[in-house]
């Protein structure tokens, strides 16, 4: 899977941070961020929910096709 984040859109409400800590993080700004190395969401089966916490639907979750 792969992980976008709309930065543009986050309002740093930290509902992915607190949903799945292991793949999502805040910056120094309080937006939301990937931890390192978690651009592919590592397996955790909490992006998904995370991704449907945000209050904003800053997070994409998409699936690798073919």
């Amino acid at each position: 899977m792969h992980i976008e984040i709309d930065r543009d859109v986050c309002i740093g409400a930290g509902q992915c941070a607190l949903t799945a800590p292991n793949v999502f993080t805040q910056d120094d700004d309080g937006f939301s961020a990937l931890l390192p190395g978690m651009a592919d969401g590592g397996g955790d089966p909490l992006v998904r929910e995370a991704a449907r916490a945000c209050p904003v639907h800053a997070i994409t979750v998409e699936e690798p096709t073919g």
